[in-house]
C-alpha cells in the first residue's frame, strides 16, 4: 500500500494556473504508474492524466493542451502543471498510484485523499 499525499489545490480565477503536488511514502517510487483522477459534484470519478514508469504519458481529451503530468522519482512526487483554467475543472483532484511494475495505469491501486480545484471568478 502506497501513502500519498496531495497538494497545491485552492481557488483561482478562469484563465489561472495551478500545480497539484502528490508525494508518496514508497521505497522505490520508480516502479509505480501514476495518475490524477477528479471528481465533481454529481459526477462519476474522471481520469485526467497518467505517467507511466517508461514515463509515458496520456490525458483525457478534456484537458489536452492545458494540463501536463510529470514526476521526480528522486522526490517520490508527482506533479499536474493546470494551465488556463476553466470553471469546468472545478472538481477534487485525485492522485493514484498502481500496482508495482504496471506500466499502466488502472485505477485500483492506492489513492490519495484528494485536493480541492475552484475554478471561479
Amino acid at each position: 500500500q502506497v501513502q500519498l499525499v496531495e497538494s497545491g489545490g485552492g481557488l483561482v480565477q478562469p484563465g489561472g494556473s495551478l500545480r497539484l503536488s502528490c508525494a508518496a511514502s514508497v521505497s522505490i517510487f520508480a516502479i509505480y504508474s501514476m495518475g490524477w483522477y477528479r471528481q465533481a459534484p454529481g459526477k462519476s470519478r474522471e481520469l485526467v492524466a497518467t505517467i507511466t514508469i517508461s514515463g509515458s504519458t496520456k490525458y483525457a481529451d478534456a484537458v489536452k493542451g492545458r494540463f501536463t503530468i510529470s514526476r521526480d522519482n528522486a522526490k517520490k512526487t508527482v506533479y499536474l502543471q493546470m494551465n488556463s483554467l476553466k470553471p469546468e475543472d472545478t472538481a477534487v483532484y485525485y492522485c493514484t498510484a498502481d500496482k508495482p511494475y504496471h506500466d499502466y495505469v488502472t485505477g485500483l491501486g492506492s489513492w490519495g485523499q484528494g485536493t480541492q480545484v475552484t475554478v471561479s471568478s
